[in-house]
């Protein structure tokens, strides 16, 4: 199969280039010309990289007899701090979206496989899935579960099978530096004191290289129109993860849990229900918290080092 990917510079992405050329795919990466982050793809073999801003999708022009199978849409712009709730920058995110749809349609993609994300749900007691009301409290929940919905009314049209993946949290190499793994190891293996609230929220962590066998998953035997909560289904207390960072990473490192207080509006109950995700795929997650957080600290300590040389 050959696939194309935008937004691929980020834990998941990379995980996926990884995942769909080890298994013999072909990928398309296009990347936003002026990212410092583009360094980390390596073009050659089965990788092939092309520049494309999300606002020139519309405008892409496919070279003769190019033709791909998956298209994975992951390119989103304001997907931290305030940029959340920027809604005119967060509208045209649905805009990039079905400019997306139509750039699958000319490469004569039979699948399209977009990244929708937990903030589509809102506040919410319960594992997540797709029969979960849905009440996104901020603008870029609103406009993920609007670029869902419109993107798979507008897939139905052109005859591609639509899937959409509601990512909860990913965590592992090449995560944003101001993720709370990311920032919390580089703090512990620092030797200096992370500070977070009492930490009793029930989260749900899956490693990158799981959630790129669950993305490959849906793309192959998803159902068209189907939406698939990406998560490891087994959730803990956020300072159980916070613990086994420190004690895998520098276990003399000190801890400032509480030392934060609560978020407003703090989501207090986060975890994926992946029954359906596993019944029409047969995905099940491979990697222990412990498994994959000693993976992601080896990443950490030699992309530190690479920025003292």
């Amino acid at each position: 199969m050959k696939a194309v990917i935008t937004g691929a510079t980020g834990a998941v992405g990379m995980a996926l280039i990884s995942e769909l050329t080890r298994n013999g795919n072909e990928v398309l990466v296009l990347c936003r010309p002026d990212s410092s982050r583009n360094s980390r793809i390596k073009a050659g073999g089965l990788v092939k990289v092309a520049e494309c801003d999300l606002k020139d999708l519309k405008n892409y022009v496919p070279e003769k007899d190019e033709s791909y199978d998956w298209f994975f849409h992951f390119g989103w712009a304001g997907t931290t701090g305030a940029s959340r709730n920027d809604m005119f920058l967060q509208n045209k995110n649905v805009e990039y979206t079905l400019d997306a749809v139509k750039l699958a349609h000319r490469f004569g993609c039979s699948v399209f496989i977009g990244a929708g994300s937990q903030a589509e749900y809102g506040r919410v007691e319960g594992k997540l899935s797709d029969a979960t009301p849905t009440n996104p409290e901020m603008g870029y929940g609103i406009a993920k579960l609007c670029a869902g919905r419109m993107s798979r009314i507008m897939c139905a049209g052109l005859g591609i099978k639509h899937v959409w993946a509601r990512i909860l949290s990913v965590y592992g190499p090449y995560d944003n530096e101001v993720s709370m793994v990311i920032s919390t190891l580089k703090k512990i293996i620092r030797g200096e004191e992370p500070e977070f609230t009492p930490g009793e929220q029930i989260w749900d962590y899956m490693y990158s290289e799981d959630a790129a066998r669950a993305l490959a998953a849906i793309a192959k035997d998803g159902k068209d129109g189907g939406v698939y909560c990406i998560g490891s289904g087994q959730p803990a207390m956020l300072k159980e993860y916070i613990v086994k960072m420190r004690d895998a990473a520098n276990p003399e490192c000190p801890l400032g849990i509480g030392k934060r207080p609560y978020a407003e509006n703090q989501v207090m109950y986060l975890c994926a229900d992946i029954t359906k995700l596993t019944e029409d795929t047969g995905f099940v997650p491979s990697f222990s918290f412990d498994e994959g957080i000693a993976k992601t600290i080896d990443w950490v300590r030699a992309d530190m080092a690479s920025y003292d040389k």
